[in-house]
């Protein structure tokens, strides 16, 4: 039987997603999540309805427009940018920042700098370290291997008056701990550098709100976000303005956000976006709350977070009460400063072996270095086939996790009895 906590409909919610209904117990959704009955029923609308090219003059035409537009909307309200022309769509997130950098060569000369932390997934590491063949330069931001944290006094170390890019991630896809966007931007601003924020594995989990943050750019991945697989990244209107157009030569500097999607973004999936944030304000609804479309996503994000609290508090409690678990970063959930993406290792234990056989239970986990390899390299985790990772999300149960650790103990018991008492990696 399916519980609530005090405020997010639990049963609703599962009711949403169409592929819990086939027996997994999805905790691998840091790579992928479930997608939403609403989202799939956008794409099917628009494929059915408005399957054209925009900029017809014809009605159909003018619906797929319109549909587009729909679609930076709610991405507006999601994000709570100033306006729709702030979102761009793109395949992954992957992708758009690589868009990104190579929309800003322009804005870069032979010296300038651009820092990227050791913790942040590839994704927001790699397209600046290409900007290297232009003469930039890159800088690494380490990070406090006994605290976990980015600390503001190594990035002071780091920055210079050449700096003009910071890019941090919001929430470590291995530690899970989120980072202080609104300071750390308030630091590189003070300096006068840019701030993209990867948040791929932070927008699942919480309310975005890019305008309190002041993040410059700020990406992220719908299909890890209960939509299809697809993304979208925010940037300030008049930074928007200012980047390379990655169209036609006739995509002048005023087509935005048109010229950061070259080949036109995928209608379709764009439209899905309608369909993530119905599901949010429905979910806000749910939870009390009656106002604006944005007080109802944020109503929604208070529920999902105390839902996923309550998991992320079931698994760390286990993961604690063995001898032979190393939990990757902090072991503790405290004021809900982590997501409930936990990375973990069992002394001398394979971690694919164990991921195979928790397969077998229709239990869907993850192992590796989950595309943060420069992190794990690190923090030395990279032997034994990496870490296991469970990521879960508010559509996840006790029940789940209950029965992934049963799974858990009868896998270790095979070769190791169950021990007592966690030690934390640091």
């Amino acid at each position: 039987m399916v519980g609530k906590t005090s405020s997010l409909d639990l049963e609703f919610a599962r009711s949403q997603f169409p592929g819990l209904s086939r027996g997994w117990a999805f905790f691998d959704n840091a790579g992928g999540s479930q997608i939403l009955k609403g989202a799939l029923e956008r794409i099917n609308t628009f494929l059915i309805e408005k399957n054209v090219q925009i900029g017809g003059s014809y009605a159909v035409s003018q619906d797929a427009a319109k549909a587009l537009y729909e679609a930076r909307e709610a991405a507006m309200h999601l994000v709570n940018a100033r306006r729709p022309e702030e979102i761009v769509f793109g395949s992954s997130t992957t992708a758009l920042v690589q868009n990104l950098a190579r929309a800003m060569q322009s804005q870069l000369s032979p010296g300038d700098e651009i820092i990227v932390t050791i913790s942040d997934h590839e994704s927001n590491i790699g397209p600046w370290e290409r900007l290297k063949a232009l003469g930039v330069n890159l800088k690494i931001w380490p990070l406090n291997k006994t605290t976990f944290t980015l600390d503001l006094d190594d990035l002071a170390q780091l920055m210079t008056p050449r700096t003009k890019l910071v890019c941090i991630t919001h929430a470590s896809n291995i530690l899970g701990s989120i980072n202080p966007v609104r300071q750390i931007a308030d630091f590189v601003h003070a300096r006068g550098a840019l701030l993209c924020v990867d948040a791929v594995a932070y927008a699942p989990h919480r309310a975005i709100d890019v305008q309190a943050f002041d993040a410059d750019y700020y990406v992220f991945s719908l299909y890890k976000t209960y939509g299809p697989h697809y993304a979208l990244m925010y940037g300030k209107y008049d930074l928007l303005a200012e980047l390379d157009t990655l169209y036609h030569y006739f995509y002048g500097k005023d087509k935005i956000p048109g010229k950061l999607e070259p080949g036109n973004p995928n209608y379709e999936l764009a439209y899905s976006t309608c369909g993530i944030v119905d599901y949010l304000v429905e979910l806000g609804a749910r939870s009390g709350e009656s106002g604006t479309i944005r007080q109802k996503i944020e109503a929604a994000f208070v529920a999902i977070t105390a839902q996923e609290d309550a998991l992320t508090e079931q698994l760390l409690s286990y993961l604690r009460s063995r001898n032979d678990c190393s939990i990757i970063g902090q072991s503790v959930n405290r004021e809900s400063r982590r997501v409930p993406t936990i990375s973990f290792r069992f002394d001398a234990r394979d971690a694919a072996e164990i991921c195979k056989a928790i397969d077998d239970q229709k239990i869907a986990i993850r192992f590796g270095d989950f595309h943060s390899r420069r992190l794990a390299e690190y923090l030395d985790l990279t032997d034994h086939n990496g870490m296991l990772r469970v990521s879960m999300v508010h559509y996840n149960t006790i029940e789940e996790v209950d029965r992934l650790t049963a799974a858990l103990d009868r896998i270790l018991a095979t070769e190791i009895g169950t021990t007592i008492g966690a030690r934390q990696v640091g």
